[in-house]
């Protein structure tokens, strides 16, 4: 059995979590939500989605203003509008997310992968002008070829990006086709990746072992795999695993990783199904 010699998670249940069908926090709600996480040992939190308008900006602002003992950051497409919403809340760290499937690029956003690159570069050097460290997000990476996502995060290494996400944005990898992809991924690829997976056909947390299993650094999760569709990898069961499958080490405590799960159920008004992995009611 393969030991996970690194594993750093990244919480996103405050911006994909919450993109889930009839999900909406309050403020407060973010807010508790995000000082569990901190507490709990989580070092990344991706807090949301300033461009959403007033509301989220104050909710943000609030987070932000907390001074957590983790790495805050917000979504921003990569336009200049998203990147002043974000500094306007005082985010120093910064996700910056781009199409990179040709599906994504020429049939969603009818544009050329040239005018992706400029409107990216755009964003970055306008966000490093004002101080930020900027990670990138690579949108629908499983539907494009190892080459494009190697080719974007070659270019946003040069851009100055400290790391770069592959999104399994409609959830289409199983275990197997994530370990060889990101084995060579993580080979070639000139920046950290973070692997973020959906969970339509149920194997995000299997996809996201996977992944960290071949060379991936980064593990995008939410409380309770809450998520748009099917949901993502779930907090709880990747550190779980962590701990179970493969004696990792983490700062984050699994415990307080199943509360948090619990918690964020309660709030989003949904039961938790009892056989749900480690924090259903019939597991023990």
């Amino acid at each position: 059995m393969q030991e996970l010699k690194q594993a750093v998670i990244v919480d996103t249940t405050l911006r994909d979590g919450e993109q889930a069908a009839g999900i909406a926090f309050t403020a407060q709600e973010k807010l508790a939500i995000a000082t569990a996480l901190a507490q709990a040992g989580v070092t990344w939190i991706e807090a949301g989605t300033p461009a959403m308008g007033r509301e989220e900006v104050e909710a943000l602002r609030l987070i932000v203003n907390a001074r957590l003992k983790a790495i805050v950051f917000a979504w921003n497409r990569a336009c200049r509008g998203d990147i002043e919403a974000s500094l306007a809340c005082g985010f120093e760290f910064l996700h910056i997310s781009v199409p990179v499937s040709d599906l994504h690029i020429y049939q969603k956003l009818k544009k050329s992968r040239e005018w992706v690159y400029q409107q990216l570069k755009e964003a970055v050097l306008f966000a490093q002008s004002h101080g930020c460290y900027i990670s990138v997000g690579a949108e629908d990476a499983s539907r494009a070829t190892p080459k494009q996502f190697l080719e974007l995060a070659e270019y946003s290494a040069r851009l100055g990006a400290v790391r770069i996400r592959y999104a399994d944005t409609i959830g289409r990898l199983d275990p197997f086709s994530t370990s060889s992809i990101m084995k060579y991924l993580a080979r070639y690829c000139p920046l950290p990746i973070e692997f973020h997976a959906h969970n339509d056909l149920g194997l995000a947390t299997a996809n996201t072992l996977a992944a960290m299993q071949s060379g991936v650094v980064f593990a995008s999760v939410t409380a309770a795999g809450i998520g748009e569709r099917a949901g993502n990898a779930a907090l709880e069961e990747v550190v779980a695993a962590m701990k179970e499958i493969y004696g990792t080490s983490s700062s984050i405590d699994v415990a307080a990783a199943k509360e948090i799960g619990c918690q964020v159920a309660a709030l989003c008004g949904r039961k938790i199904f009892p056989y749900k992995p480690v924090i259903g009611t019939a597991f023990f």
